[in-house]
């Protein structure tokens, strides 16, 4: 049976747990009401009869997070999204500073929240709520603690991020930057990089990890089931993609494959059977930094607003989807991680075909009325 006891503003339960035959306290403080206490020592005298002892000695916020991440991300994950783990980690770290999971509260949440939004992005923050949210969810699980503090509480930032239509080209864009690059490709194999990264919507990674054999000139596809390292914190070499979905065949178009098969028959080949080789880069393949001052100048050229190589990638989504792609097919063809990355990324997309949706169902039944 538990007790109660009032410690200055808060409540604290005790409850008496017999492990062969020692009795051991189970003690657990902090509730801001006698009815929050109450509702707690139920639910771990629920969970004793089941033969469940909560964990109440205290560990750091910190020190959780950090083994859930060992436990649960680091066997699964790539090490690009390793690394936001580890960002979010070091956030934790840097304002909780050692203080126990246990005895952090919703306020304690939405103060976090609001420091993190004082010099970062709506992206940036969501991306660490959301890795905090989910090891809180196993953190209560586990019994470590009881309540959901990351509950009602609401993101703020201050950074305001680039506009969705920064991010990607028109259509029309597009198609002067394609016809472009058409032009050029016999001027250096950047230009066949970016051909591909358009045409293909992979990531930059994916796209360095291609090798020769990847290419299915017989079906026009090609696999993705790698990447390559090329940055200090990427694996040397071949290196794993970024999730699960990531690992895909994909179908090309014609007009690209076709320029491959000439391409890969009038080039050498190199030890690994690369695509986009570099003997003269430090990671031996075409450089992320140069492939990005290749596009900015055939976008300058072409008076377009300057994006990166991963708003190649964007382009080709969203021309997908303007196209009317189904938002599944999209989000198989991109590799993304489920159907929620998708809608997430092409809001701005998604939008403009609800406009035009509405306008076709009008039409429609309007239209059937002799």
């Amino acid at each position: 049976m538990a007790s109660f006891q009032q410690r200055g503003k808060s409540w604290q339960f005790t409850i008496s747990n017999v492990i062969n035959d020692k009795q051991k306290l189970i003690r657990k403080s902090g509730y801001r009401t006698k009815k929050e206490a109450q509702i707690a020592a139920a639910e771990v005298e629920t969970n004793l009869k089941k033969g469940l002892v909560p964990q109440i000695k205290a560990m750091s916020f910190e020190e959780y997070f950090e083994n859930w991440i060992k436990l649960y991300k680091e066997p699964r994950v790539s090490l690009v999204t390793l690394e936001h783990y580890k960002y979010s980690l070091k956030a934790i770290k840097n304002f909780f500073q050692g203080k126990p999971i246990q005895d952090i509260k919703r306020q304690d949440y939405q103060m976090f929240l609001n420091w993190l939004g004082k010099n970062k992005a709506k992206e940036t923050v969501s991306k660490i709520n959301g890795h905090v949210k989910a090891c809180v969810k196993d953190a209560i699980e586990e019994q470590i603690i009881q309540i959901n503090f990351t509950r009602k509480t609401e993101i703020t930032w201050t950074v305001q991020a680039k506009k969705s239509t920064e991010k990607h080209l028109s259509f029309v864009e597009s198609e002067r930057l394609l016809q472009k690059i058409w032009s050029r490709l016999n001027e250096g194999l950047g230009y066949s990089l970016l051909l591909l990264a358009i045409t293909s919507g992979m990531r930059y990674e994916e796209l360095i990890g291609l090798t020769r054999k990847d290419f299915d000139f017989v079906n026009n596809t090609i696999s993705i089931n790698k990447t390559w390292g090329y940055k200090k914190n990427s694996p040397k070499g071949f290196g794993p993609t970024k999730n699960e979905q990531s690992n895909r065949t994909i179908k090309m178009d014609i007009k690209t494959m076709n320029y491959f098969a000439r391409l890969f028959k009038s080039t050498p080949t190199n030890i690994d059977q690369l695509v986009f080789y570099s003997p003269s880069s430090k990671y031996k393949v075409i450089s992320n930094t140069n492939a990005n001052k290749l596009l900015k100048k055939v976008l300058d050229e072409l008076k377009i607003h300057s994006i990166t190589i991963h708003g190649l990638r964007h382009t080709h989504g969203s021309i997908l989807l303007y196209k009317k792609a189904s938002i599944h097919y999209v989000s198989e063809r991109l590799g993304h991680g489920d159907i929620e990355t998708t809608l997430k990324v092409y809001t701005h997309v998604l939008k403009e075909l609800r406009i035009e949706d509405e306008e076709l169902s009008m039409r429609t039944f309007e239209e059937m009325v002799v």
